[in-house]
């Protein structure tokens, strides 16, 4: 599997979206203050943020007896340059255009 195939995986999932969600609104958060917010195992939960570090969008960091997860944005730029930006440019240029020759004609 490329690197994108483990974004588009880990992103595939509502449960692992809502832990990204979770790691924006606030980076540094355990195990345990991830799971209190869903309605899953310990084990399940472990075992989606498994498939986000493995992707590169989770990172994390022993801190004591601690380990905290963080989110890590740059995979999920990586597919926005790659598969959405280059797709959309020429729609916006064109746009750009549209308004640039209307407001002359106006």
């Amino acid at each position: 599997m490329t690197d994108d195939d483990y974004v588009f995986k880990a992103l595939a999932d509502p449960t692992r979206r809502h832990l990204l969600d979770r790691l924006f609104e606030r980076d540094g958060r355990t195990l345990t203050e991830l799971e209190s917010e869903l309605e899953m195992t310990r084990f399940g939960v472990m075992k989606h943020l498994r498939v986000l570090e493995d992707a590169h969008l989770v990172v994390t960091r022993r801190s004591g007896r601690e380990k905290l997860h963080f989110l890590n944005p740059v995979p999920i730029r990586l597919i926005h340059d790659r598969w959405i930006d280059k797709y959309t440019e020429h729609r916006v240029a064109a746009l750009a255009d549209l308004k640039t020759e209307l407001e002359e004609t106006a």
